[in-house]
């Protein structure tokens, strides 16, 4: 069993969310490329001083999940029918993987997105 872990995971992890902490040291995870870019421009913006080695950490310890060209055009219909961001459908169609059964966030955009067999936890729910 797989669980992804989106953005807003590494800032409840930074937080020291006790469940974001469970899960980064007991489950097997992967993000996507997607979750380095946006946390890099947090990086470069001043974010995470308490944490400046993230992105190798997370390249150490996390599988990254690329996008390919099928995973953008399956993006773009969940974009479409959900209202989702094209971030976010991004980041959610490459953590969508057959062994991935939960995907821990912050962001509600993820909460509009329903398939059987997959979990969105929502980290501030």
């Amino acid at each position: 069993m797989l669980t992804g872990l989106d953005t807003g995971f590494f800032f409840a992890l930074q937080e020291q969310n006790p469940t974001a902490f469970r899960v980064w040291q007991e489950y097997e995870t992967i993000t996507s490329v997607i979750v380095l870019y946006e946390l890099q421009r947090k990086l470069l913006k001043g974010e995470f001083k308490e944490w400046p080695t993230i992105i190798a950490d997370i390249c150490e310890a996390v599988n990254v999940m690329p996008v390919n060209k099928e995973t953008a055009l399956k993006a773009s219909h969940i974009g479409h029918g959900t209202g989702m961001p094209g971030l976010d459908a991004l980041i959610l169609c490459s953590l969508l993987v057959p062994d991935c059964t939960e995907i821990y966030t912050t962001d509600s955009h993820f909460e509009l997105y329903q398939k059987k067999g997959l979990k969105i936890v929502n980290l501030y729910s």
